[in-house]
C-alpha cells in the first residue's frame, strides 16, 4: 500500500512540477496521531531543470474515510499560506488538491520542519524545565500574534465566513451544540448544564474579527531545547471569530497534563499577560471566563464526535476512540470547575 501511494503521489508531483525529471517519492511513513488528517512524511527527489539532482523532506496531509472533526482542507492550507513568513511560524504550503482521483482522498503537500519535538509528555517529562518560561512567552506571544493580525490583510475574510463581532458567541455554540446533539451516545447532563449558562450569560461582542486557530495548545506547536518555536501546526478547525476564543482554548485544563500550569508550563496570569502584550488586545476577565466554558463544551464535543466516527465503524484508527476514553471526564470537570462548582 504505502509503494503504490509513494508512485501515485509521485506521479502527481510530477504534473505539478513540469521543468522536473525523475521525481521519487521515498520514505512514506505515518505519523502517529492526527485524527482529522492522515498525515505521512516522505523524500521528494527529483532533477531540476539545470541538470541538479535536488530532494527535500515533504509532509503529505490527506483526508481519511472519517474523521473527529468535519473540517474544510482549503481554510487549512489557506491558513499556513497566510501566515508563512509571518512572526507565526508555520511551514510552507506546495500543493492543494481537493479532488479524490489522485490518492483516493482529497490532501495536500507542505514542507516539513524537521528536528523539532511536538510530544506534550516529552516536553513535560523533565529535561525541557529549564526553558518552560521561555516557551510560554513564545506560545502566548505568538497566539497574541494570531490574535492582531488582519484576516482582510492576510487575504482570509475571502475563504472564512465572516461573522458580525456580537455573533462569534452564538455561532460557535450554536455550531458545537449541534455536534453533540448529532453525536452523543448517553446524556452529558454537566455540558448541558454549561450550555445552558453560556446562553444565559453571553459574552460581549470580540474586540475585533481574528484569525481563530481553533486548536491552539501544547502539543501543536514544535519547539527545541532552547525554548524556541519553529512550527504552528494542526489548523484544521481555523475560522473568523472573537481571539478570546483561542486563549480560552488555550487555557483549558485539559492542555495542563496534570500540572497546575497553563498549558503545563506557565501561571495562568503569565500566559494571559504575553497574550495581551502581543496582541493589543484585553482578556476581560467575564469574557474569557465565558469562552472558557465554551471551550469545555467544544471539546466534549470534540470527543463525542470522535466516539461516534469510532461506534458507525467509519474509522476505526486507535486515535478515534482514545480522545473519548482518556479525556471525556477531565473536560466535564474541567466545565465544573470554570462553573465554580469543583
Amino acid at each position: 500500500m504505502t509503494a503504490s501511494l509513494e508512485s501515485r503521489l509521485a506521479a502527481y508531483i510530477a504534473g505539478r512540477m513540469p521543468q522536473a525529471r525523475d521525481v521519487v517519492a521515498r520514505g512514506l511513513t505515518r505519523i502517529s496521531g492526527g485524527a482529522s488528517r492522515e498525515t505521512y512524511r516522505f523524500v521528494l527527489s527529483w532533477t531540476d531543470g539545470a541538470g541538479a539532482a535536488r530532494e527535500r523532506k515533504l509532509i503529505l496531509r490527506r483526508d481519511p474515510p472519517d474523521s473527529l472533526i468535519d473540517t474544510e482542507r482549503r481554510i487549512e492550507f489557506e491558513a499556513y499560506r497566510a501566515f508563512h513568513g509571518s512572526a507565526v511560524p508555520v511551514p510552507e504550503m506546495l500543493w492543494l488538491e481537493e479532488e479524490s482521483g489522485a490518492l483516493d482522498h482529497p490532501f495536500f503537500v507542505a514542507e516539513e520542519i524537521a528536528g523539532f519535538q511536538a510530544s506534550p509528555q516529552v516536553l513535560l517529562g523533565g529535561q525541557y524545565d529549564a526553558v518552560h518560561t521561555r516557551l510560554a512567552e513564545r506560545k502566548w506571544t505568538i497566539l497574541g500574534e494570531i490574535a492582531k493580525a488582519d484576516p482582510q490583510g492576510l487575504g482570509l475574510a475571502e475563504v472564512m465566513e465572516p461573522v458580525a463581532l456580537d455573533a462569534c458567541w452564538k455561532r460557535e455554540l450554536d455550531y458545537w451544540e449541534g455536534v453533540i446533539d448529532a453525536d452523543q451516545s448517553e446524556p452529558m447532563p454537566i455540558i448541558r448544564a454549561a450550555i445552558r449558562r453560556l446562553r444565559a450569560e453571553p459574552p460581549p461582542p470580540a474586540q475585533k474579527l481574528s484569525v481563530v486557530h481553533g486548536d491552539y495548545r501544547t502539543g501543536n506547536f514544535l519547539y527545541d531545547e532552547a525554548g524556541e518555536i519553529h512550527g504552528v501546526l494542526d489548523w484544521e478547525m481555523a475560522h473568523l471569530g472573537d481571539p478570546l476564543e483561542d486563549l480560552g482554548w488555550s487555557l483549558n485544563s485539559v492542555w495542563t497534563f496534570g500540572r497546575p500550569l497553563a498549558g503545563g508550563l506557565a501561571p495562568r496570569q503569565d500566559a494571559v499577560a504575553a497574550w495581551e502584550r502581543a496582541s493589543g488586545l484585553v482578556a476581560d476577565p467575564k469574557a474569557l471566563w465565558w469562552w472558557e466554558l465554551f471551550n469545555c463544551v467544544k471539546g466534549q464535543a470534540i470527543w463525542v464526535s470522535s466516539a461516534r466516527a469510532w461506534l458507525d465503524g467509519g474509522n476505526r484508527e486507535p486515535i478515534m476512540v482514545y480522545p473519548p476514553w482518556a479525556l471525556q471526564n477531565a473536560q466535564d470537570r474541567a466545565a465544573l470547575q470554570v462553573m465554580g462548582r469543583l
